[in-house]
C-alpha cells in the first residue's frame, strides 16, 4: 500500500466551497459552509446522520443546487446545474450502492453510458477491443485484480466491485474523485483493497473526497479532516493534529472541538 504519511507540498486548488447554504423547505440542511480541496490530498467529510455530508456531496456533484454560497472550481466560478456538468468540470461522485449492472462484465460496466465506437462508414459499432485494451490500463492503474475481463460484477467480491466503481470513474480522467461510504459493509482484507485504491488515486495526482464513517480508515488515509454537524462545518484537522477522541467530540457535539490554524 502507498504510504499514507508522505507530507507533500499542497499542489493546485482544485475545489472552493464558500458559505455554501442549501434548504429543504424549512430544513437547513447546509449552513454556510466552507471547504476547500487541493490536487494530490485525500481530504474525508464526517458526520453523524443527518449531518449534512450527503447533501454537501450532492451539490458538489451537481445533483442539487446550493440556496445562497459561491462554488468554484480551479479558481473558476462555477454552477453545476447537472451531474453531467459536474462530471465535466472534472468530478465524478462513485455512490455508496456502485451503481454497478451485475449482469454485465467488467468492460461494459466501466464503459457503460460511454462506450467506444468505430466510425461511421462501419455504423459505429462498439469497440470491444479498444475498450478492452483501456480496461485493463484504467485497472492496472490502480491495482485491481479480476479473474476475468468477462467475468459479470455480480460474481466479484466486494472490494472488486468497489475498485470496478472507481476505475469506471477514472474513464473520464476526472481530476477529483468523491467517494461515498467506499468500505462501508467489506471485511478487512476488502476494506484493506478500497483503503489502496484511495492511496493510488492520491498518488495519480487527483482530489479525493471521502465520506466515512470509519474513523479508523478516516485516520489511515486522510491529509486533512472536515467534520459535519446539523449542517454545518464545525472542525478542520490536519493529520497528525488529532485523536479520535478529537473527533468524537467534534462529531457528537460533547465540547467545543479545536479547528486546525488553516480553518480559522
Amino acid at each position: 500500500m502507498p504510504d499514507a504519511a508522505t507530507t507533500v507540498e499542497r499542489g493546485e486548488l482544485l475545489l472552493e466551497l464558500n458559505q455554501v447554504s442549501k434548504y429543504f423547505g424549512g430544513v437547513r440542511a447546509l449552513h454556510d459552509v466552507d471547504l476547500e480541496l487541493y490536487r494530490g490530498e485525500v481530504v474525508a467529510l464526517v458526520g453523524d446522520n443527518g449531518a449534512g455530508k450527503s447533501t454537501l456531496v450532492k451539490v458538489i456533484s451537481g445533483v442539487e443546487h446550493p440556496d445562497s454560497g459561491a462554488l468554484r472550481v480551479r479558481g473558476e466560478a462555477v454552477r453545476l446545474e447537472t451531474p453531467r456538468a459536474a462530471q465535466s468540470a472534472g468530478i465524478h461522485t462513485v455512490y455508496q450502492d456502485l451503481s454497478l449492472c451485475d449482469n454485465l462484465d467488467a468492460v461494459r460496466n466501466l464503459f457503460l453510458g460511454q462506450e467506444i465506437t468505430g466510425g461511421f462508414l462501419r455504423g459505429r459499432p462498439v469497440s470491444r477491443h479498444r475498450m478492452e485494451q483501456q480496461a485493463r490500463d484504467v485497472l492496472d492503474s490502480l491495482a485491481v485484480k479480476v479473474r476475468s475481463l468477462n467475468t459479470p460484477v455480480g460474481g466479484l467480491s466486494g472490494g472488486q466491485r468497489q475498485g470496478i466503481a472507481i476505475c469506471r470513474a477514472l474513464i473520464s480522467d476526472p481530476s477529483m474523485v468523491l467517494l461515498d461510504e467506499p468500505t462501508a459493509a467489506l471485511g478487512v482484507s476488502q476494506r484493506a483493497e478500497v483503503l489502496d485504491l484511495i492511496l493510488r488515486l492520491k498518488s495519480q495526482n487527483r482530489g479525493v473526497l471521502v465520506i466515512s464513517h470509519d474513523l479508523k480508515d478516516v485516520q489511515e488515509v486522510a491529509d486533512r479532516v472536515v467534520v459535519m454537524r446539523l449542517g454545518s462545518k464545525v472542525a478542520e484537522f490536519g493529520r497528525g493534529e488529532y485523536t479520535s477522541s478529537d473527533l468524537i467530540a467534534a462529531i457528537t457535539g460533547a465540547h467545543e472541538a479545536p479547528r486546525s490554524p488553516e480553518s480559522n
